[in-house]
């Protein structure tokens, strides 16, 4: 990846910010990532193992801090899980055509958006458990888009979580940011088996997401993150959304 300047400057300044959001509600952030170098015309072919790299040190921050905090709920980890690692694996080997990964990529930002609006925000004190052939279905759905597109999933689980009440909010923040954190690395294992390599501008990028990611972590853990700020982030996700479908 190599962008003219001003615009790389810009691109590395906007993507701390991206992590800061979306790690203070337990999320690596590869939905944000892919909607940033859609909007700056990066391939798709950087794009997805970027994402997931920036996803594994992001996510496991914010599952540090939200683990500390005793949110983890190990079963409902593991109900999501089981089927969504070797899923995310298969999908991280399968080579989608250009158009039809950015019409799925530009779908899956809608959720994003809502997530960020709190459309999912809404606790309920009725927890329900979750099913075993649930959590495989569910696991294995979202696990197999993971690998796909070049992300971790949790953008649309912990909403699933919520809408289900299968858990609370933080709770489902916890059980994302480890579920996004081993379908990234499954996904990550499956393109690396197809021969896809990092590009070295990607360790720069992983350096800034640490440090937004770590900060978002830390205060989302603790308290809800600033309104205005994701307001702009959900503009910056509708209009990656927008171009991905329509142009």
């Amino acid at each position: 990846m190599m962008l003219e300047v001003p615009y790389y400057w810009v691109f590395l300044g906007i993507l701390p910010v991206i992590a800061f959001l979306y790690a203070g509600v337990g999320h690596g952030g590869a939905s944000g990532y892919l909607a940033l170098m859609s909007l700056f015309s990066i391939a798709p072919e950087t794009m997805k193992p970027t994402a997931l790299l920036l996803n594994l040190f992001v996510a496991g921050t914010a599952f540090y801090f939200y683990y500390k905090e005793g949110y983890f709920n190990k079963k409902l980890f593991l109900s999501f899980a089981l089927a969504s690692i070797p899923m995310a694996f298969i999908g991280g080997t399968i080579e989608v055509e250009i158009g039809v990964y950015k019409i799925i990529l530009g779908v899956l930002l809608i959720f994003a958006i809502l997530k960020m609006l709190n459309v999912f925000g809404r606790e309920s004190e009725d927890i329900r458990k979750v099913k075993l052939w649930q959590g495989l279905l569910v696991g294995a759905v979202i696990g197999f888009f993971s690998g796909l597109i070049g992300i971790g999933g949790g953008i649309i689980l912990s909403p699933v979580i919520l809408l289900l009440h299968w858990g609370k909010m933080k709770e489902a923040a916890a059980v994302s940011a480890l579920f996004i954190w081993v379908n990234s690395a499954a996904g990550l294992a499956g393109q690396f088996s197809n021969g896809i390599t990092l590009n070295s501008q990607s360790f720069l990028m992983v350096a800034l997401a640490v440090v937004g990611g770590f900060l978002g972590s830390y205060y989302g853990s603790k308290k809800m993150t600033n309104k205005g700020v994701r307001y702009m982030l959900v503009i910056v996700l509708c209009a990656a959304s927008a171009k991905l479908i329509l142009v």
